[in-house]
């Protein structure tokens, strides 16, 4: 404590009592004497504040959680994952989500996954590297599409360093899914799917993986968001961590705290395209599961079908319907029905255009992508009931899901877009006056409107683009989807390229698409008036 000479010397006499005080209340209080000093005084000032209609959390006290028996108890379940990748194969990949686009839905948000690492490059070949994890003792593995997407070879290493050649049983692009095999000596140690429908945000969550080959990294963080639509799939529902996640890390599996896998790391948001700044996705364990089931039974994944066209609820468009508002005032919200496809399920249950689909076996329908992935997610043959509004009332409607590998139709495969040949990869909607309005074509312009585009599919590769209005095939003017499904159809029977004219930003175009995805397209500007 300074002396009482070294006070005076830096302060002057005058401040000496005072700050004789002060130190002598901070020394009282330092010495134990609560209720003494300075301490009580500067309490009060604090308490005199009007705390009237303050938010007051209350809780359990808890720590942050030890994680140390848990990663010791899953981790000899996740494998690194390295594929042999031809580099032509490569080329538009690196950069981007492989197998689900480039970016999120167009925004400059680069996602790095999945090819990490600066691969080693020959003439031919690129080794890329990714995560993954044992869901069976006899050697299924879980991992990302975009990870084994056009390897021609893969191999899987333990955990104990053993290195096996891994078999690629099946590949789904619209989830980003793939189940490898490898044949053990042994039995291996395997995790078990959770249940992702119960994770909370707010919850912690554990990621493992092998983020620039470091395999076997662990890291921790909550789960920030759930049903996340980062328009990269048309069945987008991922579940968004704040755990860091990096290149490498595609596959890996996302723990809760009972060790049960509840997502597969598969996406981050990364301006720079760098790495991790907190903002990461993972598939739901749900989905997981569904997919994977069927992969290993059959090789491929089907889904199911409803058969409608559906678009979003607008404020205006509720007043229009005569919609009812929820009890705490929450706008009215569904799935719009524009059309019905004949001889759909939805069609023999009666269902029609203007009706509001508001729930579905259940589950709330908030948007049409929510009754897309809820209907995809139902297997064929299941029976259903969905739940829509009709005229400002409430009604249920009983039917059974078809297959979507089968419909034959123009309706939506997936609840709320339009299928328009499963060989070229697009899905097509009518040209109604909306998307007139959003295009900035008139009256005179017939055609069908891309939709969608499956990433690496023939129409990808070619140059198709979501937007386009494809006005003819082979030739014939197509002016419904099923018209331009017939048309494809034909040309796909006769095995020839198909020739499509669209018109794309006011100018027409012709486009060649080869159904094996080889260099038939063909593009060239045609200044057509009357287009």
């Amino acid at each position: 404590m300074m002396s009482e000479k070294s006070v005076s010397k830096f302060f002057g006499r005058s401040r000496r009592n005072t700050l004789m005080a002060v130190m002598a209340g901070i020394a009282l209080v330092a010495e134990g004497g609560a209720g003494f000093g300075l301490a009580p005084v500067l309490g009060q000032a604090a308490h005199a504040q009007d705390t009237a209609g303050a938010i007051k959390p209350s809780g359990p006290s808890q720590k942050i959680p030890d994680f140390v028996g848990l990663v010791k108890q899953v981790k000899p379940a996740v494998v690194s994952i390295t594929s042999t990748i031809k580099a032509d194969a490569l080329e538009g990949e690196e950069g981007g989500m492989g197998g689900m686009g480039g970016g999120m839905g167009g925004m400059p948000f680069p996602f790095p996954f999945p090819f990490q690492m600066a691969p080693q490059h020959s003439r031919q070949t690129v080794e890329a590297r990714g995560s993954g994890f044992l869901i069976s003792a006899d050697g299924y593995v879980v991992t990302n599409n975009h990870v084994v997407k056009g390897a021609t070879k893969v191999t899987v290493t333990l955990d104990d360093g053993t290195t096996l050649p891994a078999k690629v049983i099946g590949r789904d692009g619209k989830t980003d899914l793939a189940l490898l095999k490898v044949t053990p000596s042994q039995k291996l140690p395997f995790i078990e799917l959770g249940e992702s429908d119960d994770v909370q945000p707010g919850e912690w969550v554990i990621a493992v993986g092998n983020p620039y080959g470091l395999g076997g990294t662990v890291t921790a963080g909550i789960v920030s968001a759930r049903g996340r639509d980062i328009n990269e799939g048309p069945y987008d529902n991922f579940i968004q961590i704040d755990a860091p996640i990096n290149r490498g890390n595609s596959g890996g599996p996302l723990f809760t705290q009972d060790g049960k896998v509840v997502g597969v790391n598969t996406a981050i948001l990364s301006p720079s395209g760098g790495g991790s700044i907190g903002i990461g996705f993972a598939i739901p364990s749900d989905t997981v599961r569904s997919v994977t089931d069927q992969l290993r039974k059959t090789g491929h994944v089907v889904r199911g079908y409803l058969g409608v066209n559906a678009q979003v609820v607008s404020p205006a468009m509720a007043k229009a319907l005569n919609l009812p508002s929820t009890p705490d005032g929450v706008p009215p919200s569904g799935a719009l029905i524009a059309s019905v496809s004949p001889d759909s399920p939805a069609e023999k249950a009666g269902l029609k255009s203007e009706d509001v689909i508001t729930s579905f076996n259940g589950q709330k329908v908030t948007t049409p992508h929510d009754l897309a992935v809820r209907v995809a997610a139902v297997a064929p043959g299941t029976d259903v009931k969905v739940g829509y509004v009709r005229s400002g009332k409430a009604e249920t409607a009983s039917l059974k899901i078809g297959n979507l590998a089968s419909a034959n139709n123009d309706g939506g495969l997936d609840g709320s877009s339009t299928n328009a040949g499963q060989h070229l990869g697009v899905s097509l909607t009518p040209l109604s006056s909306d998307l007139r309005r959003q295009l900035g074509v008139g009256a005179s312009v017939h055609g069908v409107v891309v939709n969608e585009i499956q990433p690496g599919s023939p129409a990808d590769q070619a140059g198709i683009r979501a937007g386009d209005i494809i006005q003819a095939v082979g030739g014939q003017t197509v002016e419904t989807p099923r018209a331009a499904v017939t048309a494809v159809r034909a040309a796909l029977g006769a095995k020839k390229p198909v020739l499509l004219r669209i018109l794309r930003d006011g100018q027409s175009l012709f486009i060649a698409i080869s159904p094996d995805g080889g260099n038939g397209a063909d593009q060239s500007e045609n200044n057509d008036d009357d287009n």
